[in-house]
Protein backbone atom coordinates (compact mmCIF):
# COMPACT_ATOMS: atom_id res chain seq x y z
CA UNK A 1 0.00 0.00 0.00
CA UNK A 2 1.29 3.46 -0.90
CA UNK A 3 2.55 5.37 2.15
CA UNK A 4 -0.07 8.14 2.28
CA UNK A 5 -2.88 5.63 1.78
CA UNK A 6 -1.44 3.52 4.61
CA UNK A 7 -1.46 6.58 6.89
CA UNK A 8 -5.14 7.12 6.08
CA UNK A 9 -5.91 3.45 6.69
CA UNK A 10 -4.18 3.44 10.06
CA UNK A 11 -5.87 6.66 11.17
CA UNK A 12 -9.20 5.11 10.20
CA UNK A 13 -8.36 2.05 12.30
CA UNK A 14 -7.44 4.17 15.32
CA UNK A 15 -10.53 6.29 14.76
CA UNK A 16 -12.68 3.21 15.29
CA UNK A 17 -11.20 2.63 18.77
CA UNK A 18 -13.39 4.49 21.23
CA UNK A 19 -14.78 4.20 24.74
CA UNK A 20 -18.18 5.38 23.48
CA UNK A 21 -20.35 3.96 20.70
CA UNK A 22 -21.08 6.15 17.71
CA UNK A 23 -18.30 8.68 18.31
CA UNK A 24 -14.59 8.90 18.99
CA UNK A 25 -13.77 9.43 22.67
CA UNK A 26 -10.44 8.13 23.94
CA UNK A 27 -9.41 9.55 27.28
CA UNK A 28 -6.38 8.82 29.44
CA UNK A 29 -6.07 5.40 31.09
CA UNK A 30 -9.23 3.96 29.54
CA UNK A 31 -9.46 0.52 27.91
CA UNK A 32 -9.94 2.29 24.58
CA UNK A 33 -6.64 4.12 24.93
CA UNK A 34 -4.91 0.88 25.87
CA UNK A 35 -6.38 -0.78 22.78
CA UNK A 36 -5.18 2.09 20.55
CA UNK A 37 -1.76 1.93 22.17
CA UNK A 38 -1.51 -1.83 21.59
CA UNK A 39 -2.45 -1.38 17.94
CA UNK A 40 0.15 1.36 17.47
CA UNK A 41 2.76 -0.78 19.22
CA UNK A 42 2.20 -3.60 16.73
CA UNK A 43 2.76 -1.20 13.85
CA UNK A 44 5.97 0.05 15.47
CA UNK A 45 7.30 -3.47 15.84
CA UNK A 46 6.46 -4.31 12.22
CA UNK A 47 8.48 -1.23 11.23
CA UNK A 48 11.53 -2.67 13.01
CA UNK A 49 11.26 -0.64 16.19
CA UNK A 50 11.66 -1.84 19.75
CA UNK A 51 8.61 -0.56 21.63
CA UNK A 52 8.15 0.06 25.32
CA UNK A 53 5.58 1.69 27.60
CA UNK A 54 6.79 4.02 30.36
CA UNK A 55 5.42 4.57 33.86
CA UNK A 56 2.82 7.15 32.83
CA UNK A 57 1.62 5.09 29.88
CA UNK A 58 3.42 6.74 26.97
CA UNK A 59 4.35 4.40 24.12
CA UNK A 60 7.87 4.82 22.71
CA UNK A 61 9.18 3.04 19.65
CA UNK A 62 12.98 3.02 19.28
CA UNK A 63 14.71 2.73 15.91
CA UNK A 64 18.41 2.25 16.59
CA UNK A 65 21.07 4.42 15.06
CA UNK A 66 24.35 3.30 13.52
CA UNK A 67 26.10 3.63 16.89
CA UNK A 68 24.88 2.26 20.20
CA UNK A 69 25.34 5.62 21.93
CA UNK A 70 23.77 7.68 19.14
CA UNK A 71 21.66 10.67 20.07
CA UNK A 72 17.93 10.51 19.48
CA UNK A 73 15.63 12.49 17.23
CA UNK A 74 12.16 12.16 18.76
CA UNK A 75 9.01 12.44 16.67
CA UNK A 76 5.39 12.04 17.73
CA UNK A 77 2.23 13.45 19.23
CA UNK A 78 -0.62 12.29 21.49
CA UNK A 79 -2.91 9.26 21.24
CA UNK A 80 -5.72 10.45 23.54
CA UNK A 81 -8.68 12.56 22.43
CA UNK A 82 -11.34 14.94 23.63
CA UNK A 83 -14.91 13.60 23.84
CA UNK A 84 -16.62 13.28 20.45
CA UNK A 85 -13.35 13.99 18.68
CA UNK A 86 -12.00 13.79 15.17
CA UNK A 87 -9.48 11.12 14.22
CA UNK A 88 -6.55 13.34 13.16
CA UNK A 89 -5.82 15.55 16.18
CA UNK A 90 -2.85 13.80 17.78
CA UNK A 91 -2.68 10.42 16.02
CA UNK A 92 -1.72 12.05 12.71
CA UNK A 93 1.65 13.06 14.18
CA UNK A 94 2.31 9.55 15.47
CA UNK A 95 1.37 7.70 12.29
CA UNK A 96 3.17 10.18 10.05
CA UNK A 97 6.33 9.75 12.15
CA UNK A 98 5.97 5.98 11.97
CA UNK A 99 5.73 6.23 8.17
CA UNK A 100 9.03 8.16 8.15
CA UNK A 101 10.69 5.25 9.94
CA UNK A 102 9.15 2.70 7.59
CA UNK A 103 10.60 4.55 4.61
CA UNK A 104 14.10 3.86 5.97
CA UNK A 105 13.45 0.15 5.34
CA UNK A 106 16.03 -0.91 7.91
CA UNK A 107 18.72 1.57 6.89
CA UNK A 108 20.56 2.97 9.90
CA UNK A 109 21.25 6.67 10.36
CA UNK A 110 23.97 8.30 12.47
CA UNK A 111 21.31 8.98 15.10
CA UNK A 112 18.43 6.98 16.57
CA UNK A 113 14.79 7.82 16.01
CA UNK A 114 12.10 7.45 18.63
CA UNK A 115 8.41 7.76 17.86
CA UNK A 116 6.41 8.65 20.95
CA UNK A 117 2.66 8.37 21.45
CA UNK A 118 1.88 10.52 24.47
CA UNK A 119 -0.84 9.07 26.68
CA UNK A 120 -2.51 12.29 27.80
CA UNK A 121 -2.28 15.68 26.13
CA UNK A 122 -5.91 16.75 26.18
CA UNK A 123 -6.52 16.20 29.89
CA UNK A 124 -10.14 15.34 29.15
CA UNK A 125 -10.62 12.81 31.93
CA UNK A 126 -8.70 14.25 34.88
CA UNK A 127 -8.02 17.83 33.69
CA UNK A 128 -4.35 16.91 33.35
CA UNK A 129 -3.27 18.60 30.13
CA UNK A 130 0.23 17.60 28.95
CA UNK A 131 0.47 14.79 31.50
CA UNK A 132 2.35 12.49 29.10
CA UNK A 133 4.85 15.03 27.80
CA UNK A 134 5.03 16.86 31.13
CA UNK A 135 6.33 13.74 32.83
CA UNK A 136 8.87 13.09 30.05
CA UNK A 137 10.09 16.69 30.24
CA UNK A 138 10.36 16.62 34.03
CA UNK A 139 7.67 19.26 34.52
CA UNK A 140 5.44 16.78 36.35
CA UNK A 141 7.24 14.65 38.92
CA UNK A 142 4.54 13.69 41.38
CA UNK A 143 0.91 12.57 41.28
CA UNK A 144 -1.03 12.95 44.51
CA UNK A 145 -4.67 12.68 43.45
CA UNK A 146 -5.90 9.21 44.51
CA UNK A 147 -8.25 8.71 41.56
CA UNK A 148 -5.50 9.56 39.06
CA UNK A 149 -2.96 7.33 40.78
CA UNK A 150 -5.42 4.43 40.71
CA UNK A 151 -6.26 4.98 37.04
CA UNK A 152 -2.57 5.07 36.18
CA UNK A 153 -1.98 1.76 37.91
CA UNK A 154 -4.96 0.18 36.14
CA UNK A 155 -3.45 1.44 32.88
CA UNK A 156 -0.26 -0.46 33.64
CA UNK A 157 1.67 2.55 34.89
CA UNK A 158 3.32 3.42 38.17
CA UNK A 159 2.69 6.85 39.77
CA UNK A 160 5.67 6.29 42.07
CA UNK A 161 8.10 5.80 39.20
CA UNK A 162 7.49 8.91 37.10
CA UNK A 163 11.11 9.93 37.40
CA UNK A 164 12.02 6.96 35.18
CA UNK A 165 10.10 8.58 32.32
CA UNK A 166 12.25 11.71 32.27
CA UNK A 167 14.61 12.38 29.39
CA UNK A 168 17.62 14.43 30.52
CA UNK A 169 18.40 17.62 28.58
CA UNK A 170 21.00 17.02 25.91
CA UNK A 171 19.99 13.47 25.08
CA UNK A 172 17.72 14.47 22.20
CA UNK A 173 18.77 16.03 18.93
CA UNK A 174 15.30 17.51 18.94
CA UNK A 175 11.60 16.83 19.11
CA UNK A 176 9.40 17.33 16.05
CA UNK A 177 5.65 17.09 15.86
CA UNK A 178 3.35 17.03 12.85
CA UNK A 179 -0.20 18.13 13.65
CA UNK A 180 -3.32 19.28 11.90
CA UNK A 181 -3.52 23.05 11.91
CA UNK A 182 -6.84 23.14 13.79
CA UNK A 183 -7.56 26.39 12.01
CA UNK A 184 -8.45 27.81 8.57
CA UNK A 185 -5.27 29.62 7.46
CA UNK A 186 -3.66 26.89 5.34
CA UNK A 187 -6.94 26.28 3.55
CA UNK A 188 -7.33 30.00 2.91
CA UNK A 189 -3.80 30.13 1.49
CA UNK A 190 -4.32 26.90 -0.51
CA UNK A 191 -1.29 25.26 1.10
CA UNK A 192 -0.90 21.67 2.25
CA UNK A 193 1.52 22.39 5.11
CA UNK A 194 2.89 25.22 7.21
CA UNK A 195 5.97 25.65 9.39
CA UNK A 196 5.30 26.58 13.02
CA UNK A 197 7.60 29.18 14.55
CA UNK A 198 6.02 29.49 17.99
CA UNK A 199 3.25 28.20 20.25
CA UNK A 200 1.29 31.09 21.68
CA UNK A 201 1.29 31.80 25.39
CA UNK A 202 -1.98 31.33 27.22
CA UNK A 203 -3.63 32.83 30.29
CA UNK A 204 -6.79 31.37 31.81
CA UNK A 205 -8.89 32.79 34.61
CA UNK A 206 -12.17 32.31 36.47
CA UNK A 207 -14.18 35.45 37.14
CA UNK A 208 -17.18 36.19 39.34
CA UNK A 209 -19.60 39.10 39.08
CA UNK A 210 -21.77 39.68 42.13
CA UNK A 211 -25.06 41.57 42.04
CA UNK A 212 -28.30 41.19 43.94
CA UNK A 213 -31.04 38.76 43.00
CA UNK A 214 -34.58 40.08 42.97
CA UNK A 215 -38.04 39.60 41.57
CA UNK A 216 -38.12 40.19 37.82
CA UNK A 217 -41.57 41.71 37.93
CA UNK A 218 -41.40 43.99 40.95
CA UNK A 219 -37.86 45.45 40.99
CA UNK A 220 -37.62 48.75 39.03
CA UNK A 221 -34.89 48.83 36.39
CA UNK A 222 -33.12 51.79 38.03
CA UNK A 223 -32.84 49.88 41.32
CA UNK A 224 -31.41 46.66 39.96
CA UNK A 225 -27.96 45.20 40.53
CA UNK A 226 -28.01 42.70 37.67
CA UNK A 227 -24.86 40.57 37.69
CA UNK A 228 -25.52 39.31 34.18
CA UNK A 229 -25.57 42.84 32.78
CA UNK A 230 -22.17 43.51 34.36
CA UNK A 231 -20.80 40.22 33.04
CA UNK A 232 -22.18 40.96 29.59
CA UNK A 233 -20.42 44.33 29.52
CA UNK A 234 -17.21 42.49 30.38
CA UNK A 235 -17.70 39.95 27.57
CA UNK A 236 -18.20 42.77 25.05
CA UNK A 237 -15.09 44.55 26.35
CA UNK A 238 -13.08 41.34 25.87
CA UNK A 239 -14.17 41.27 22.24
CA UNK A 240 -13.54 44.98 21.66
CA UNK A 241 -10.06 44.91 23.20
CA UNK A 242 -8.93 41.72 21.43
CA UNK A 243 -10.03 43.03 18.04
CA UNK A 244 -7.82 46.08 18.49
CA UNK A 245 -4.66 44.02 19.11
CA UNK A 246 -3.23 42.14 16.14
CA UNK A 247 -2.87 38.42 16.83
CA UNK A 248 -4.59 38.55 20.23
CA UNK A 249 -7.44 36.10 20.83
CA UNK A 250 -9.60 36.26 23.95
CA UNK A 251 -12.55 34.02 24.70
CA UNK A 252 -15.26 33.80 27.33
CA UNK A 253 -16.10 30.14 26.88
CA UNK A 254 -18.31 29.33 29.84
CA UNK A 255 -20.84 31.29 31.88
CA UNK A 256 -22.98 30.21 34.83
CA UNK A 257 -25.88 32.44 35.88
CA UNK A 258 -27.40 32.16 39.36
CA UNK A 259 -30.01 31.59 40.57
CA UNK A 260 -30.85 30.75 36.95
CA UNK A 261 -34.62 31.28 36.92
CA UNK A 262 -36.52 33.13 34.21
CA UNK A 263 -38.33 35.38 36.69
CA UNK A 264 -35.35 36.24 38.92
CA UNK A 265 -32.77 38.98 38.35
CA UNK A 266 -29.33 37.33 38.14
CA UNK A 267 -27.47 37.79 41.40
CA UNK A 268 -24.21 36.05 40.53
CA UNK A 269 -22.38 35.15 37.33
CA UNK A 270 -19.26 32.99 37.05
CA UNK A 271 -17.38 32.87 33.75
CA UNK A 272 -14.12 31.71 32.25
CA UNK A 273 -11.59 33.71 30.25
CA UNK A 274 -8.90 32.45 27.86
CA UNK A 275 -6.31 34.88 26.45
CA UNK A 276 -3.59 33.95 23.93
CA UNK A 277 -0.85 35.70 21.95
CA UNK A 278 2.59 34.84 20.59
CA UNK A 279 4.10 37.83 22.40
CA UNK A 280 3.89 37.36 26.16
CA UNK A 281 4.06 41.12 26.75
CA UNK A 282 0.94 41.68 24.64
CA UNK A 283 -0.86 38.80 26.36
CA UNK A 284 0.00 39.95 29.86
CA UNK A 285 -1.00 43.54 29.06
CA UNK A 286 -4.39 42.23 27.94
CA UNK A 287 -4.74 40.21 31.12
CA UNK A 288 -3.92 43.28 33.20
CA UNK A 289 -6.57 45.29 31.34
CA UNK A 290 -9.22 42.62 31.84
CA UNK A 291 -8.38 42.28 35.52
CA UNK A 292 -9.23 45.96 36.01
CA UNK A 293 -12.70 45.23 34.63
CA UNK A 294 -13.51 42.46 37.10
CA UNK A 295 -13.84 42.47 40.88
CA UNK A 296 -13.22 38.77 41.56
CA UNK A 297 -10.47 37.15 39.50
CA UNK A 298 -8.75 33.79 40.00
CA UNK A 299 -5.84 32.84 37.77
CA UNK A 300 -6.25 29.24 36.60
CA UNK A 301 -3.27 28.95 34.29
CA UNK A 302 -0.45 30.97 32.78
CA UNK A 303 1.69 29.37 30.08
CA UNK A 304 4.41 31.42 28.36
CA UNK A 305 4.99 31.43 24.64
CA UNK A 306 7.26 28.66 23.36
CA UNK A 307 9.56 29.50 20.46
CA UNK A 308 10.44 26.73 18.06
CA UNK A 309 14.16 26.24 17.56
CA UNK A 310 15.58 28.41 14.78
CA UNK A 311 17.81 25.73 13.26
CA UNK A 312 15.00 23.17 13.24
CA UNK A 313 12.58 25.68 11.74
CA UNK A 314 15.14 26.32 8.99
CA UNK A 315 15.39 22.58 8.29
CA UNK A 316 11.62 22.26 8.05
CA UNK A 317 11.41 25.36 5.88
CA UNK A 318 13.95 23.91 3.45
CA UNK A 319 12.17 20.54 3.48
CA UNK A 320 8.89 22.20 2.52
CA UNK A 321 10.58 24.17 -0.27
CA UNK A 322 11.90 20.91 -1.71
CA UNK A 323 8.29 19.85 -2.21
CA UNK A 324 7.91 22.94 -4.42
CA UNK A 325 5.62 24.47 -1.86
CA UNK A 326 5.52 28.06 -0.70
CA UNK A 327 6.62 28.24 2.94
CA UNK A 328 4.10 29.75 5.32
CA UNK A 329 5.41 30.39 8.80
CA UNK A 330 2.71 30.17 11.44
CA UNK A 331 2.09 30.66 15.15
CA UNK A 332 0.05 27.96 16.85
CA UNK A 333 -2.78 29.31 18.93
CA UNK A 334 -3.43 25.84 20.35
CA UNK A 335 -1.20 24.11 22.86
CA UNK A 336 0.82 21.03 21.90
CA UNK A 337 3.15 18.51 23.52
CA UNK A 338 6.00 20.38 21.82
CA UNK A 339 5.48 23.15 24.38
CA UNK A 340 6.49 20.75 27.16
CA UNK A 341 9.26 19.09 25.19
CA UNK A 342 10.89 22.48 24.60
CA UNK A 343 12.03 22.29 28.23
CA UNK A 344 14.54 19.56 27.33
CA UNK A 345 15.13 19.77 23.57
CA UNK A 346 14.93 22.04 20.54
CA UNK A 347 11.48 21.62 18.99
CA UNK A 348 9.86 21.96 15.59
CA UNK A 349 6.31 21.59 14.31
CA UNK A 350 4.74 21.01 10.91
CA UNK A 351 1.10 21.94 10.42
CA UNK A 352 -1.06 20.01 7.95
CA UNK A 353 -4.14 21.53 6.33
CA UNK A 354 -7.48 20.37 7.69
CA UNK A 355 -10.79 20.82 5.90
CA UNK A 356 -12.63 24.00 6.90
CA UNK A 357 -10.20 24.40 9.79
CA UNK A 358 -12.36 22.06 11.88
CA UNK A 359 -10.87 20.27 14.89
CA UNK A 360 -12.07 18.67 18.14
CA UNK A 361 -15.06 17.54 16.10
CA UNK A 362 -15.99 14.40 14.14
CA UNK A 363 -15.81 16.44 10.92
CA UNK A 364 -12.00 16.66 11.09
CA UNK A 365 -10.66 15.77 7.65
CA UNK A 366 -7.28 15.78 5.90
CA UNK A 367 -6.76 15.12 2.18
CA UNK A 368 -4.60 12.15 1.25
CA UNK A 369 -2.58 14.33 -1.11
CA UNK A 370 -1.78 16.71 1.76
CA UNK A 371 -0.56 13.73 3.79
CA UNK A 372 1.68 12.79 0.89
CA UNK A 373 3.23 16.28 0.92
CA UNK A 374 3.54 16.28 4.71
CA UNK A 375 5.25 12.90 4.76
CA UNK A 376 7.73 13.95 2.08
CA UNK A 377 8.56 17.16 3.93
CA UNK A 378 8.80 15.49 7.33
CA UNK A 379 11.03 12.71 5.97
CA UNK A 380 13.23 15.31 4.28
CA UNK A 381 13.50 17.15 7.60
CA UNK A 382 14.67 13.93 9.27
CA UNK A 383 17.32 13.36 6.62
CA UNK A 384 18.64 16.91 7.10
CA UNK A 385 20.35 15.60 10.25
CA UNK A 386 22.48 13.09 8.32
Amino acid sequence: MEAAAKIVSRLDALGAVSEAAGCLTRRYATPALRQARDLTQRWMEVAGMVARVDAVGNLIGHYAGAAADAKILMLGSHLDSVPNAGKYDGPLGIILALACVEQLAGRRLPFAIEVIAFADEEGSRFQTSYLGSGVVAGAITEITRPELRQAMREFGGDPDALVTCQIPPGKLLGYAEAHIEQGPILEQKNLAVGVVTAIAGQSRADLIFEGRAGHAGTTPMRMRQDALCAASEFVLEVQRYARRKKGLVATVGKMTVEPGASNVIPGRVALTLDVRHQDDAVRLAAVQHFQKCAAQWTTVGDTPTVQCDGAHVARLRQAVRRQRMRVLEMVSGAGHDAAMMARIAPVAMLFVRCKNGVSHHPAEAVAEEDLRVALAAFSDYVHEFV
